[in-house]
């Protein structure tokens, strides 16, 4: 509602509802929420049930290592995934104990999820091998189950364990250890993360309010809409409809509740200034209600729509991140807008208890603004060029750091950031083996070159050895390679680890050279499978940035009816996307020595900050807008920012800090993702919302508002602008 500040708005125009209104609307909506919450909350526990975070699983189906993996299942007959056991002596391996080790390949076959022999086998496990010092054997282990593949590895452990001792070190890694290891990871999402994040925001929610009731009033709205999007997205995963990964879950829990605690920040602001106008509390709801519904629309709309951006991009993974944290906000708005009011009507001003908001009609024109805000205000309206070009010279000199980002993927075994078994193996693999070995380059060529294509592998730098696939686990001189309709299997060996850039390199010369002997060749593997999702990360980070950034200043325009304001306001997130990216590279690669980044980290940095940073800006600016109806551009800014300036802040902690809790889930992407987000919405909410944005709206005037009538329109804008500069101050 449009009123001029000091003036009693119209009691004629409050919502008094009956009295069957006020008993049958909140008991509906509150029965709606609690039978969601009911169902929903206990598949917290499921969600583990269907996720998969097996990275073949994203790409898209145009990959060459997806199309090699398709074909690979002809020949194989399973999707199995190899587990690689690593036992290491202190000293030399006799032939005698050698032979002793064979009981242990049986054994590691009778697990349960490890590939059954055919034949007269005794077991599908190839091994031991010997390494060539002699101190050292591995078994390659086919693992089926990769449904379970925690389970069958941590059962693969166990019999490991019980041959070593006096000595001998066992290992279990390869890419069935290093994922196990990685699900094993993500096993705090359901737990250990959602409780750190509802910590940290009820501390911040008590020390904003130093209220008693609100806090809980606040998180319960975060957590029936985190219940009912669980339940969603568990059912839609569980029917097909979408691919949920770890990382997936995990956002979608901070993003709804941090983004459901923000819209109920401003609805609450909201609240309690209506409360000191009027004395009914359906009636302060109402009005709060009304004023705040556009900003948070308009921003919930957002962010929804930045999020199904990612559809359009061809890694799975991106694609489906989109609609599952897209159905988070749509809960969080729902529930912001739905239930957080009902609960605020049952509450009254107790829900501000000890500090009870009172019935106070009339105010004066500093009504809302702190003491802090009102030097902003100053500030901004003395020295409103100088604070534009400092602040946006600090972002300028933050973002060159971005010149240092290493985003170009990590090793899989630097992926879990804790101890983990395979990740030692992979480094004791390396040291007495080829390092690839176990996790062979997989070439599929025609039957007639077969032969030419062999011998072309071998010459590749980094192969040590390339051999025709024939289904034996070691095959004989005279084996016959398997044969399927004309093709064959090429089993190439890295010397480098496989998950490394040099065995990358190797995969890109082997693409390169082998179509001049094969034209039909294709080259897969669990490197070439890492190498695909890097190329298509990088590419959807090109192609995505484009398209969000057009949709968001579409929205902006059609909110703030405006050209000017919303290419300013993209502009601002733009550049404070960049300084956040810049101050990360830096902190990444010289505070915690990280080894690089994921490929996708940049692209899920820019959506997440352009759009919730988008989401300060149009608190602020539909304030503004709606002051400077009123009071004129100028003076409006002013205003808006003094009123706006404490939830908003109030809001960007919280986000942070529920961001900034990811990092206890010790994955590399995660907490790379949790600096980032929250050290970006840190610096926007201080220095482009605080600074950047009103300093270059006041110092434009009204022009800002161009094309709309309020751009010419601009009653008492320049007179009271000076009277209104000293106030701020």
């Amino acid at each position: 509602m449009n009123t001029r500040p000091g003036t009693e708005p119209s009691h004629g125009s409050d919502w008094h509802p009956a009295r069957w209104v006020r008993i049958t609307l909140p008991a509906v909506l509150l029965i709606v929420w609690l039978v969601a919450a009911s169902i929903g909350g206990p598949t917290f526990g499921k969600l583990s049930s269907v996720s998969q975070n097996d990275q073949a699983a994203f790409l898209p189906a145009s990959a060459e290592s997806t199309r090699v993996n398709d074909l690979q299942k002809q020949f194989t007959g399973s999707k199995a995934l190899p587990a690689i056991v690593v036992l290491v002596s202190d000293s030399t391996i006799t032939k005698s104990e050698l032979a002793g080790f064979a009981k242990l390949g049986v054994t590691l076959g009778a697990v349960h999820g490890v590939q059954q022999p055919d034949g007269a086998a005794k077991t599908a496990v190839a091994g031991p091998i010997p390494s060539s010092d002699g101190k050292a054997v591995e078994f390659i282990v086919p693992v089926v189950d990769t449904d379970n593949v925690k389970t069958v590895v941590a059962d693969l452990r166990d019999a490991v364990q019980a041959q070593t001792g006096n000595g001998l070190r066992g290992y279990v890694t390869g890419p069935a250890g290093l994922t196990a290891d990685l699900v094993n990871a993500f096993g705090g999402i359901d737990g250990i993360l959602l409780i750190v994040a509802v910590a940290a925001v009820f501390v911040i929610l008590l020390l904003v309010y130093r209220a008693l009731v609100l806090p809980f009033v606040v998180l319960l709205t975060s957590m029936f809409a985190l219940c009912a999007a669980i339940l969603v997205v568990y059912l839609f995963a569980l029917w097909g409809w979408i691919s949920l990964s770890g990382q997936s879950q995990g956002i979608l829990s901070i993003l709804v509740i941090g983004a459901a605690t923000d819209y109920s920040l401003l609805l609450v602001a909201r609240y309690r200034e209506a409360l000191e106008h009027v004395e009914s509390k359906w009636a302060a709801v109402a009005r709060a209600w009304k004023a705040a519904l556009e900003p948070i629309v308009a921003s919930g709309l957002t962010v929804i729509i930045a999020l199904l951006c990612l559809l359009f991009s061809d890694l799975n993974s991106n694609k489906s991140l989109g609609p599952i944290a897209a159905l988070g906000i749509v809960f969080s708005l729902l529930s912001a807008l739905t239930l957080l009011p009902v609960l605020l009507v049952l509450f009254g001003r107790i829900a501000f208890w000890p500090f009870r908001p009172k019935y106070a009609p009339q105010h004066d024109e500093s009504d809302g603004v702190t003491g802090l805000w009102r030097r902003v205000g100053s500030l901004v309206a003395r020295h409103s060029r100088v604070v534009w070009v400092c602040a946006l010279v600090v972002l300028v000199a933050c973002g060159a750091g971005v010149l240092q980002l290493k985003a170009n993927g990590v090793a899989q075994s630097e992926l879990v950031l804790s101890q983990s078994d395979a990740a030692d193996g992979q480094k004791v693999l390396a040291h007495h083996f080829d390092a690839g070995s176990g996790t062979p380059v997989v070439i599929v060529a025609n039957e007639d070159k077969a032969d030419a294509v062999v011998a072309a592998a071998k010459k590749a730098h980094g192969i040590s050895e390339a051999r025709l696939y024939t289904g034996e686990g070691r095959p004989s001189d005279d084996a016959k390679p398997v044969v399927r309709h004309g093709r064959v299997l090429v089993d190439a060996t890295l010397t480098a680890e496989p998950d490394s850039h040099e065995a990358e390199d190797t995969v890109r010369e082997l693409r390169r050279t082998l179509p001049d002997v094969d034209s039909g060749v294709l080259v897969g593997g669990v490197t070439a499978t890492a190498l695909d999702t890097t190329l298509t990360a990088q590419a959807d980070l090109v192609r995505i940035i484009p398209i969000v950034l057009l949709v968001i200043l579409v929205i902006l325009m059609l909110l703030l009816r405006s050209i000017l304001a919303p290419l300013l306001l993209i502009g601002s997130v733009v550049v404070s996307y960049a300084a956040a990216l810049g101050v990360s590279a830096l902190v990444f690669n010289h505070v915690f020595g990280f080894p690089g980044a994921d490929a996708s980290v940049p692209l899920f940095g820019f959506v997440f900050l352009v759009a919730l940073g988008v989401d300060y800006n149009i608190f602020l600016m539909t304030r503004v807008r709606e002051e400077s109806l009123n009071l004129g551009t100028r003076p409006g800014i002013l205003r808006g920012l003094g009123v706006t300036g404490s939830v908003i802040t109030s809001a960007g902690v919280v986000l942070a800090a529920t961001f900034a809790a990811l990092s206890v889930i010790p994955i590399l992407f995660l907490v790379q993702i949790a600096f980032i987000v929250a050290f970006g919405v840190l610096l926007d909410t201080v220095v482009v919302r605080s600074l950047l944005v009103p300093a270059v709206s006041y110092d434009i005037g009204r022009a800002i508002w161009w094309p709309s009538t309020l751009a010419r329109e601009a009653p008492h804008d320049q007179l009271t602008s000076i009277r209104a500069a000293p106030h701020a101050g």
